[in-house]
């Protein structure tokens, strides 16, 4: 019993582990596309609808709204090192 519930929480991982790149590959274009176009890499605005969205769904999937946030914000303060990199050149 408890072997099926490590190996799903594994391939949940490995998922997660994909979304994640996949993610970063396409902000990574995004931060490309940002610095030849002279745009800032931190866009607050943007930022605070997604956190407010991404809040909301982790209520309607009864996911800690709080945690949720910490681990977009995470991902985004990541985000905007990369996007600022990219600036530099």
């Amino acid at each position: 019993m408890l072997s099926a519930f490590r190996k799903s929480i594994d391939n949940i991982d490995a998922a997660l582990i994909h979304m994640l790149a996949e993610r970063f590959r396409i902000t990574q274009a995004v931060g490309e596309y940002k610095a030849k176009a002279t745009l800032p890499p931190a866009d607050p605005g943007r930022e605070a609808r997604q956190v407010a969205r991404l809040r909301k769904l982790s209520e309607e999937a009864d996911l800690d709204p709080e945690f949720s946030e910490k681990f977009l914000r995470f991902i985004i303060d990541e985000v905007i090192r990369h996007h600022e990199k990219a600036q530099q050149g």
